[in-house]
């Protein structure tokens, strides 16, 4: 089957019916609007969720969002989060499920139950972090990697990080996902290392080390995602203008450009970490239950794209 190339995040929310639903593992489950989102993506037919954590906390957020219990496999484990995270990979581990989610405990502790060494959820990969961003004006979705986990990536992990992304656009039906490595400037500095690494990477990918995508840099941000600015540079390429994929140099670069979009762009957004034996759903307290919801159908995506 040749998947239509997801172009907004409705059109996700539409495909994740059609290839769910998919099951679940809520760590710490007893927050609200992880529990809100939880139980849209069950209505909607996108997934099930498994609750682990204090059942009476659940209860207690669960009730007056209007959620029926009832419909979910709730897992009561007290003594903290840690132990809770812990249960949770495990049913992922095990194939009880098929997506991990953070609910409320901290990314220290998540982490920490996700690479535990007898049940963790490592693979042969480099755990990293995607934002996914459908940006009013553009006509295809943006992924950002790595704006969260890798804070300033060699050349090896950002190759890794770059196959990690290349996988999930593919899952949103980008056949080729078109990936600009980006820097301050289009140009090759000695002086500015990140726009070596963009060469070489670039490099790369016209000798076949990195498939599966079209790969050039470096790229200012303008000319990765403007074809008119790339036009007016005189820059001949493939992935000028029409990137789906910005690669960026470091943790502080990816945050500020991720967070740039969500508070100054009319924009729809969702994480996931990535690098990992199965998707994981991996949100901020300060995130909405909408964006939490775009995460798990985006897991869902990449959990779909992973059994064909």
């Amino acid at each position: 089957m040749v998947l239509e190339q997801i172009r907004s995040l409705s059109q996700l929310l539409t495909y994740a019916q059609s290839v769910g639903p998919r099951t679940v593992a809520v760590a710490a489950a007893e927050d609200a609007e992880v529990l809100e989102a939880v139980e849209s993506a069950r209505s909607q037919g996108i997934a099930n969720a498994i609750l682990v954590g204090d059942a009476d906390k659940i209860a207690a957020a669960a009730k007056p969002l209007g959620i029926d219990l009832a419909r979910y496999e709730v897992v009561d484990v007290k003594g903290g989060h840690e132990k809770a995270a812990l249960e949770a990979v495990k049913l992922v581990s095990s194939g009880k499920a098929d997506i991990l989610m953070k609910g409320m405990l901290h990314t220290a502790d998540f982490l920490r139950a996700v690479l535990n060494k007898e049940v963790g959820l490592r693979s042969k990969s480099l755990i990293s972090h995607v934002y996914i961003h459908e940006v009013e004006g553009y006509d295809r979705i943006f992924f950002i990697a790595d704006p969260a986990f890798n804070m300033y990536p060699e050349l090896p992990d950002k190759v890794k990080i770059l196959t990690n992304t290349v996988e999930l656009g593919q899952a949103f039906g980008v056949a080729k996902p078109k990936v600009a490595v980006l820097a301050a400037v289009e140009v090759v500095n000695p002086a500015m290392p990140c726009t070596l690494d963009a060469a070489a990477i670039a490099q790369m990918g016209r000798r076949g080390q990195i498939k599966g995508c079209d790969v050039d840099g470096p790229f200012a941000l303008d000319n990765a995602i403007s074809e008119e600015s790339a036009r007016h540079k005189g820059i001949d390429s493939p992935v000028a203008g029409k990137a789906d994929v910005l690669l960026v140099p470091d943790i502080e670069a990816g945050n500020m450009l991720a967070k740039a979009i969500v508070y100054f762009a009319k924009n729809r957004t969702a994480g996931l970490v990535l690098g990992a034996a199965a998707p994981i759903v991996l949100t901020s307290r300060a995130d909405s239950a909408e964006t939490k919801l775009l995460s798990i159908a985006s897991a869902v995506a990449l959990a779909a794209h992973r059994a064909r």
